[in-house]
């Protein structure tokens, strides 16, 4: 079990087999641009520990405003080089070093529906400057499944081939920044791939925990989207950084999430006969939800080592000791796309 934020870091962090191989076949360094959010750390963390078992010698940079500098700190005892760059700002951009392999992380989300001006700046001018800058290097983007529609849980999901059908600004914005990164990959030949991600799980954020957390607290889960998909943060860094060996041009798009479609009204009452609560349920199933089929990703990339059940398990346990929240809901049940 999961019980201190202590463990879970050392836990998202820890690279696997497969990281450590594929570090020994890397030609390059890697650059983690927005590093300063939920993923970027630990998937830092994870690129540097991986590159040290391997025997390679390998910089791992981590770019970031770095408005905390004890997130900033905590990477550079680990290793990794950190550079503070405002990338909404073109000239720090222009700065930065070169480096053969990006992970691009940077995007905006939460609160977009009161900032949309903000959001599509980020979303859309930020990989202008991001791919004039790296156009010679290889490009993870990392992206959404909400650029897809709406689709019935018997479908099984999205595949990369189904046209995009974005709902709201936010998800416009979001293929917005597949389209920039797209444009300079056929123009330049710039090699990237479209990381398609919904939704990680890390034990102080996601869909699951957003259930478990109302079933704990009694509060009404709504059924309206009354499917999702989820994976563990720890397996969606490692494909993030195996995904480098996938860049083409032009661009490859690869969906990322786990292998099960899960029922909201299932994974409530998991937790509710975990934490020996009712369940309360509110809203009216649309029958549509936003789903992902990963299926390519798993044939490329292997399955992921955690099974949704024991993520499950991590969860309610994370809950039951008190564990932090990052307060930040996914949002999972929107179904008009205003975030």
């Amino acid at each position: 079990m999961i019980e201190t934020e202590k463990q879970l870091e050392e836990k998202l962090s820890t690279p696997s087999g497969q990281d450590v191989e594929f570090m020994r076949r890397l030609a390059g360094d890697v650059m983690v641009l927005g590093a300063g959010g939920k993923m970027g750390p630990s998937l830092a963390r994870r690129c540097k520990r991986a590159a040290e078992l391997a025997g390679v010698a390998k910089r791992v940079i981590a770019v970031s405003r770095f408005s905390s500098p004890e997130a900033r700190n905590e990477l550079e005892v680990a290793g990794v080089e950190t550079v503070s760059c405002d990338l909404l700002n073109r000239d720090e951009v222009g700065r930065l070093s070169d480096c053969e392999n990006v992970l691009y992380l940077a995007g905006r989300k939460f609160g977009s529906a009161d900032r949309s001006d903000l959001t599509w700046a980020s979303n859309t001018v930020v990989p202008a400057y991001v791919a004039h800058r790296y156009q010679a290097s290889r490009i993870v983007v990392f992206s959404t499944g909400n650029v897809y529609p709406f689709v019935a849980a018997e479908s099984g999901g999205s595949i990369e081939t189904d046209e995009p059908a974005p709902r709201g600004e936010y998800a416009q914005s979001c293929l917005g920044r597949e389209r920039v990164f797209e444009f300079f990959s056929r123009e330049r030949g710039t090699p990237c791939v479209m990381f398609r991600l919904n939704y990680a799980v890390d034990l102080r954020y996601g869909v699951l925990v957003d259930i478990a957390r109302k079933v704990f607290d009694g509060t009404p889960i709504d059924l309206t989207v009354s499917f999702f998909n989820a994976i563990w943060q720890g397996d969606a860094n490692s494909y993030a950084l195996r995904s480098l060996e996938l860049c083409a041009s032009p661009p490859r798009v690869l969906n990322v999430t786990g292998g099960e479609l899960v029922a909201v009204r299932d994974a409530a009452e998991f937790f509710a006969q975990r934490f020996q609560r009712q369940a309360i349920f509110s809203g009216q199933d649309s029958g549509l939800a936003l789903l992902n089929n990963a299926a390519l990703c798993r044939r490329l990339l292997g399955e992921p080592e955690m099974t949704l059940e024991e993520l499950m398990n991590l969860v309610a346990r994370w809950i039951e000791v008190g564990g932090r929240s990052l307060n930040k809901p996914t949002k999972f049940e929107v179904a008009d796309g205003k975030f």
